[in-house]
């Protein structure tokens, strides 16, 4: 999609290179060695050197607390977007907001299995299944108004992208029930 993947990481180490990384040459030295370490052409560094270098879109998909008070004004990136559940502590979410970095939540970010999880069960129970274009397809309408969503109420509200996510949670929450009441009774 035009982006230029700089650097990567796993349990082991992670590797960097300005020029970019052939991800899929870097899959294959994983496989072949179980670590992205040592790939031909990149620099090895640690995770933590990882999170703070200066990239557009960071992207934390691994552990939680892994941005914390300690690291998050070291941070360089203008984007994070929470692959992980809960990379973000609540007080380096504070520095992060007050640098102006937009944070993509986990609720959000992350959020693609679960939605596919939920196609898979209405498919079962109507007993008509989709293909994977159709899957990615209704993922992307689901995730792109979900994600309208929060950013109206982050703008609306003033709040951090989290906040407006949980207060978007908590309104369809009492929106159901309303409509539903308590269930099960």
């Amino acid at each position: 999609m035009g982006a230029k993947i700089v650097a990567v990481s796993d349990s082991k180490g992670g590797i960097y290179s300005k020029d970019g990384l052939n991800v899929e040459r870097v899959a294959k030295h994983k496989a072949y060695t179980g670590s992205v370490a040592g790939f031909d052409g990149s620099e090895n560094i640690t995770n933590e050197e990882l999170l703070e270098l200066e990239c557009d879109i960071l992207i934390p998909a691994a552990l939680e607390n892994v941005i914390t008070k300690d690291n998050a004004d070291n941070i360089r990136a203008k984007i994070i977007s929470e692959g992980a559940n809960g990379p973000t502590t609540p007080e380096a979410d504070k520095i992060l907001e007050e640098k102006e970095v937009f944070v993509v939540p986990d609720i959000l970010a992350n959020a693609g299995g679960v939605v596919v999880s939920y196609f898979e069960w209405v498919q079962d129970l109507n007993r008509y299944f989709w293909d994977e274009d159709r899957v990615n397809a209704e993922l992307e309408k689901v995730l792109v108004r979900s994600f309208n969503e929060v950013y109206k109420i982050k703008e609306e509200y003033d709040v951090s992208s989290r906040d407006a996510a949980m207060i978007l949670a908590l309104k369809r929450v009492v929106k159901a029930f309303e409509l539903r009441g308590l269930w099960p009774q």
